[in-house]
């Protein structure tokens, strides 16, 4: 029985164990299929020649899915990596991108104190919300898996900026891994050149393009993303540029699938969200339809009532549902609720040809502009459309002011070292009536300012002597923010001064739309809204910001909550927000309709002062003492412009009127005599030095190097061997100035002999005059 047992218990044991060997060796071949499928290195060529290299399977192979994009001596590597199963109770697709410039990409040592990379910069969090607006419409509703990409910057030239290139990499990482993802994409840049259109044009060419704008597309030419900047383009070029681009992306999107049908793993099934029974959702739908239609088709409302009676609805709803089924979760009967709302709203629009407020689809709200709020302030405006208020400030000050840029920032911003126009954006919670904490700036305030800011930059010139700094502080939000802040910022600038070549505005179109089964390019019917609410954003499909003067377009910017739309919607939006653009600057050319002509009492004073090479020192003093003196007693402030000539700013005229008192008594305090060339002067000893003698022809003079070469007939090596003293008097002879250095050329030595000419003292002649 023994020998029989063991023998079994043998036979178990072997058999157990090659299950596991077999067991091992399928996942190391499985481990190895995902980690050393190399997949070959592609080239998208665009039309203008140029080309861009996607690769794949060499680098970070443990994640789902690697893609290196590169573009000239720019690579930027992308990975995607997402968790295996969503975590419980995840009711939103938590998708987190990022985005870094490294320096040693660019062969650079970060010159903070740590010397390395340290927070993400505005650049960085900017460019990591591209790429998640472009890569977000495209994931299924149902993934809920956290999932994470991140960007690398393998290397960086001066060329080409990686941004686009990470938008590629990461929609073929995406496509290439295992995560669910209804891509690719294709995202191109688009400048425009004298009525030329450029597919990802250089650093260089961006400096002299009238457009910077960023297309992301999906195949069959659906516009996904738009984000851009202008210097006030038409209409019809803004469209070409946008049709050109959604073309140039279906050469990368190309490339991707063919890459993806040939080396892409098999993506994972997404479990669906449990469907809510029958029941339950006609119960929720019969309780909520009628009193959320009337809640819907009542214009008296305002965002705070119309939301109160809603949650006062769902309430009630969820209460009552919940007695009839207890064993239903009250989240999942608040879920289906609205489900429910969101659907009512959007049928109600379709039915009525009206909105929630009572406005058709083309109406603006009513809109209120006010200008020179209070007297300290530069320049200030209050706009209010509808339920947003914003009020906006202007700051003017030396350009000593203007914001330092790193030099990878420098780099992004095509070599601009500095900014003198910056628009900060602020979001307090109360203004959307909540409690929050006010701390650090947030990744929404980032962006909305520099929408904002980019809007408004064309209309500045390129001369103004000072610094703006504009705030947009938003008091009352119900939808559209960014663009209340153009127009806010705008009316402020006027107010300061700011010679600003046109006045801007900005408005914000909405989308709604009926498909099925994702065909987002045969839409079955849609309406674009303008002027949208909160409501109408939260609600709908589409949030377009278009900001510009009547001329043209400065600032775009597109985000979608569905897989693309085509070129005929973007193409109505576009004619929709232009025909809104010039109806809000008619109304706000009733509170002010150009740069304000006279002056306040509050506004700085610029001016040019022009100095001679030799009285520079005499006007910064010792150590810039002088120059110290002026700011602390007046605020004025002295910047140098080159050898020549300072610019001088104060907060105001009168200060720089005393700023001018003290100048011109430094000056004339210490104004040169007219010394005749070749006269002979006596001078008084004040300093011995090894090369020679300093030496003052008047009291208010600076010292002067009078040369051991110049001091005797005799060669010496220190003065004294001649017996010289400080506070001695001695006889020199004054050649003018050097045409170089600008310092005084003296000699004692011609001296030495015969007297050759009269002497000459500025030393006495004040005992002269007093004699």
């Amino acid at each position: 029985l023994a020998m029989i047992f063991t023998r079994k218990t043998w036979k178990l044991l072997n058999n157990r164990l090659k299950c596991l060997a077999i067991a091992r060796l399928n996942d190391r071949r499985c481990l190895q299929s995902t980690v050393h499928s190399d997949a070959p290195t592609v080239e998208v060529n665009f039309s203008n020649g140029r080309n861009m290299t996607f690769s794949s399977g060499k680098l970070a192979r443990f994640a789902n899915g690697t893609a290196v994009c590169q573009m000239g001596d720019t690579a930027v590597m992308v990975t995607a990596v997402a968790k295996p199963k969503p975590t419980p109770g995840q009711n939103f697709m938590p998708l987190v991108v990022d985005y870094r410039l490294k320096n040693a990409a660019s062969g650079r040592i970060p010159m903070n104190f740590m010397r390395r990379e340290l927070g993400p910069s505005e650049k960085e969090i900017l460019s990591a919300r591209l790429i998640d607006r472009s890569l977000r419409p495209l994931f299924n509703k149902d993934y809920r898996n956290e999932t994470q990409l991140v960007c690398n910057m393998l290397a960086m030239d001066a060329v080409h900026s990686p941004d686009v290139l990470a938008i590629n990499a990461a929609s073929m990482a995406l496509s290439l891994s295992d995560i669910p993802w209804n891509g690719p994409i294709g995202a191109v840049r688009v400048g425009l050149c004298d009525g030329e259109v450029l597919i990802n044009p250089t650093r260089r060419e961006l400096q002299s393009s009238q457009l910077d704008l960023v297309v992301s597309a999906t195949k069959q030419n659906l516009v996904v993303m738009l984000e851009g900047k202008g210097n006030v383009v038409l209409m019809q070029d803004l469209l070409k540029a946008i049709k050109q681009g959604t073309r140039e992306a279906q050469f990368i999107i190309h490339e991707i699938e063919r890459l993806q049908k040939s080396y892409g793993r098999q993506k994972r099934t997404v479990d669906a969200l449990p469907e809510p029974e029958q029941e339950l959702v006609q119960a929720v739908r019969s309780m909520c339809e009628m009193r959320l239609r009337e809640i819907f088709q009542d214009a008296q409302h305002d965002k705070m009532s119309r939301d109160m009676a809603v949650n006062e609805v769902r309430a009630n709803v969820i209460d009552k549902v919940w007695s009839s089924y207890p064993d239903i979760e009250p989240s999942a009967i608040g879920e289906e609720f609205n489900r429910a709302s969101r659907l009512i709203f959007r049928e109600l629009i379709f039915e009525r040809n009206r909105r929630c407020d009572g406005r058709d689809y083309d109406s603006l709200r009513n809109i209120n502009c006010q200008v020179d709020m209070y007297k300290p302030l530069h320049g200030s405006a209050l706009f209010q459309r509808g339920q947003t208020q914003v009020f906006c400030t202007v700051s003017l000050d030396s350009p000593e002011s203007a914001m330092k840029l790193d030099t990878l920032a420098a780099l992004e911003s095509g070599g601009l070292k500095a900014k003198n126009f910056m628009l900060h954006y602020e979001f307090p919670p109360y203004a959307t009536g909540e409690v929050g904490r006010i701390g650090p700036l947030g990744r929404r305030e980032l962006g909305h300012g520099a929408l904002a800011e980019r809007s408004l930059l064309p209309t500045l010139p390129h001369d103004y002597p000072f610094t703006v700094r504009l705030t947009s502080e938003v008091l009352e939000s119900n939808g559209s923010s960014s663009m209340a802040s153009v127009c806010g910022g705008s009316l402020a600038l006027m107010d300061a001064g700011v010679p600003v070549t046109a006045p801007a505005a900005g408005v914000a179109i909405g989308l709604v739309t009926k498909y099925e089964n994702d065909d987002t390019k045969h839409l079955q019917d849609y309406r674009i809204l303008t002027d949208i609410l909160g409501i109408e954003d939260y609600m709908g499909d589409m949030d377009m910001k278009v900001a510009g003067t009547r001329k043209g377009f400065t600032a775009i910017q597109a985000d979608l909550k569905i897989p693309g739309i085509p070129l005929k919607v973007v193409m109505e939006s576009l004619q929709k927000a232009t025909d809104a653009k010039s109806k809000i600057l008619d109304i706000m050319s009733e509170a002010i309709r150009e740069p304000r002509k006279y002056r306040k009492e509050c506004w700085p004073v610029s001016e040019s002062l022009s100095v001679e090479p030799h009285q520079r020192s005499q006007l910064i003093g010792p150590s810039g003492l002088h120059m110290k003196r002026i700011y602390l007693e007046t605020g004025a402030s002295l910047t140098p412009a080159d050898e020549s000539n300072f610019t001088v700013f104060a907060p105001s005229q009168a200060a720089m009127d005393e700023a001018k008192e003290l100048i011109d008594g430094y000056m004339q305090k210490e104004r040169v005599p007219d010394l005749e060339f070749g006269g002979i002067y006596t001078a008084k000893i004040t300093e011995l030095r090894d090369t020679g003698v300093m030496v003052i022809l008047y009291p208010s003079m600076p010292p002067a190097l009078l040369h051991n070469s110049q001091l005797d007939q005799r060669k010496i090596a220190h003065p004294s061997v001649l017996g010289l003293e400080v506070g001695q008097d001695i006889q020199v002879k004054y050649f003018g100035r050097d045409p170089v250095s600008g310092f005084m050329r003296l000699s004692r030595k011609v001296l030495q002999g015969p007297a050759i000419g009269i002497t000459r003292s500025h030393n006495k002649v004040a005992a002269d005059e007093s004699a």
